[in-house]
């Protein structure tokens, strides 16, 4: 995204840098870890970055690594935008945050597209088996998407078909943002 757009002229505060600590998270009937509840996200943190961002003021805030065992994220400098973008699986279930929001996007996909991305980033990315990620997909994250994402779907001013290639739906939401904002 960050290519479309001059380097001051857009921020993006994403969801994923306010993960709590893996020790505070919710655990399943089987005692797995389930990162797909609002509550696993330090929304208090995550509201008062954003409204400091909008007050024109920067933030700091370590890089979400995924509970990546010995793996420390960098620090983030965020600096305030005319054009600031949050994003996140929760953040139109946080009243608060969904308040604000002066255009709200849904982006989505069909389902068998986003098990085989999450399937080919988990493993890929996270080191995670094919048996845990299904295991996850069917006992927190469609159940999360149904309960905590879908029933926003109709409230969002915009819905972008996310199914070809990311990048298509990236430069479609840059042009977006582009005419509604005015900018170049």
């Amino acid at each position: 995204m960050r290519e479309h757009f001059d380097e001051d002229a857009l921020c993006i505060i994403s969801q994923d840098n306010y993960y709590r600590p893996v020790n505070e998270q919710a655990l399943d009937e089987m005692g797995q870890i389930n990162f797909d509840r609002p509550e696993g996200i330090d929304m208090p943190a995550f509201l008062k970055d954003i409204k400091t961002l909008s007050n024109g003021k920067p933030i700091t805030r370590q890089e979400y690594m995924f509970n990546q065992a010995g793996v420390v994220g960098r620090l983030l400098e965020l600096k305030p935008a005319p054009v600031i973008i949050i994003e996140g699986l929760f953040i139109f279930h946080f009243p608060e945050i969904r308040e604000i929001l002066d255009f709200k996007i849904f982006m989505e996909s069909h389902h068998q597209t986003r098990l085989a991305r999450r399937l080919e980033r988990d493993k890929k990315e996270r080191g995670v088996t094919e048996e845990l990620i299904l295991y996850q997909w069917e006992k927190h994250v469609m159940p999360a998407y149904e309960t905590f994402l879908l029933p926003y779907r109709d409230k969002a001013d915009l819905i972008i078909d996310n199914e070809g290639p990311v990048d298509d739906a990236v430069l479609k939401l840059s042009k977006i943002i582009k005419n509604k904002m005015g900018l170049k």
